[in-house]
Order: C-alpha cells, then structure tokens, then sequence
C-alpha cells in the first residue's frame, strides 16, 4: 500500500548549480549527498525535518542506465510497504514496470502510467 509521497526526483544537467540554486536562493537545505559507484545523488528539502524532499539527479547518468524514462518532467516516488506484493500486483494489472531492485534507500521499482510517465516505488 501507497502510503505518502517522499520524494520528487528533479534531473538535472549541473547537480551542484542545481543545489546553489536551491539552497542559496530558496532556503532549502542539503538532507543527503550520497555517491554509488558512477551515481550520485542529492536529497534536498525545505527543512531537515521535512517529509517530502527533492533529489537531484544527473540527467546524463540516469539517460544511460535507464533509457526509456521521460527526464524531461520530475518523477515522483512514492513510500510503500509490501512491495514485493505490490509489484507482483502491478504486473497482473498489466502495468509497465521496471525491474525491483535493492539500492542503499531499500527495495525499489519504477512503473510507468499509461501516457509513459514514470513513478517509483521505494519499500520504506
């Protein structure tokens, strides 16, 4: 079950012109800076405290490892529990999902809405 949205992935060109500009100029604040192999990613949010956060992506790296995703428009990602049921759910729904896979935040997979907009779902 879907139970909030965490986080909306922005993909960026230049990750740290993008952190400038979100912290330097909106006030938000850096809650992670976190780097896996080639990837690196950063969580930013109005507070440390805040329940939904931005992470900034590179839209050059996430276009390699995942060609079919629509970098144009943000991605939303959403908490759930039971994900393995969920994702089994989704595929007998006919839905187009990516493949569930562990990363350092938990199990995760992405799925796509009928106009190929892209979501993810993260087991928190």
């Amino acid at each position: 079950m879907i139970q909030q949205i965490g986080q909306v992935m922005l993909y960026v060109n230049d990750q740290d012109a993008a952190v400038a500009f979100w912290t330097e100029k909106i006030g938000f604040v850096v809650v992670a800076d976190n780097t896996e192999a080639e990837m690196r990613w950063i969580e930013i949010a109005p507070t440390k405290d805040a329940q939904t956060s931005f992470v900034l992506h590179n839209k050059e790296m996430i276009a390699k490892m995942q060609p079919e995703l629509n970098l144009a428009t943000p991605s939303i990602m959403f908490y759930a529990d039971n994900i393995t049921e969920m994702y089994q759910d989704f595929q007998t729904k006919g839905i187009k999902v990516g493949d569930l896979v562990m990363m350092p935040m938990g199990r995760v997979f992405n799925f796509a809405d009928h106009e190929n907009n892209y979501f993810a779902l993260v087991e928190k």
